[in-house]
């Protein structure tokens, strides 16, 4: 090919001729993700999901919000589920099944909280881990990490300041009858 290149002193400098490199073919390197997948999967995906992924997954974006159906034969399913495996239930009268947002109040978004975080799955032994459907738990914490959240969750700032005073009272009363034992010795 002919490259002709032109400067201010002349129109017509001086004519080259080179050989071009082959340009390399690149093709821009996708990464295929879950979003990159055609809609007819995604519908397949979210029809296979558990009310509490479904959700997650129908909040993600506005896409996925309109293609996820959460609607009342899932939250059923997912009722029903949870009392098979002898696990919490809404604990309320009156459980509104009409819309997320009403389904999520009270007891249930509880319920959600405890799952994602592997409550429920330290609740029975052999159960196993109920969030990924594996027969153990990866994520089962050790037992100080245990006693630990269920102090933080069960007491509270006053309570601590109870239990701070009780301590110097009972070590008074331990040292008072050691005290006396001491006395009826001699």
């Amino acid at each position: 090919m002919d490259i002709i290149y032109r400067t201010p002193a002349s129109n017509l400098d001086c004519i080259e001729s080179k050989e071009e490199a082959p340009i390399p073919q690149h093709r821009p390197s996708v990464v295929p993700t879950f979003e990159t997948l055609p809609p007819e999967l995604h519908l397949l995906i979210s029809q296979q999901l558990t009310y509490p992924d479904a959700l997650s997954l129908k909040h993600t974006n506005r896409y996925f919000y309109y293609l996820v159906d959460t609607g009342l034969q899932l939250k059923v399913d997912w009722l029903i589920e949870r009392r098979s495996l002898h696990l919490e239930c809404p604990n309320n009268h009156r459980c509104d099944l009409g819309s997320d947002l009403k389904f999520c109040r009270g007891s249930v978004r509880l319920l959600m909280q405890r799952r994602r975080e592997h409550i429920e799955c330290e609740s029975r032994p052999g159960l196993g881990c109920l969030v990924y459907g594996t027969k153990r738990c990866a994520h089962q914490r050790q037992l100080r990490v245990r006693i630990k959240r269920w102090l933080r969750s069960r007491l509270t700032v006053e309570l601590w300041w109870v239990l701070m005073a009780l301590i110097p009272v009972l070590c008074g009363v331990f040292w008072v009858t050691e005290f006396t034992r001491w006395q009826a010795r001699v």
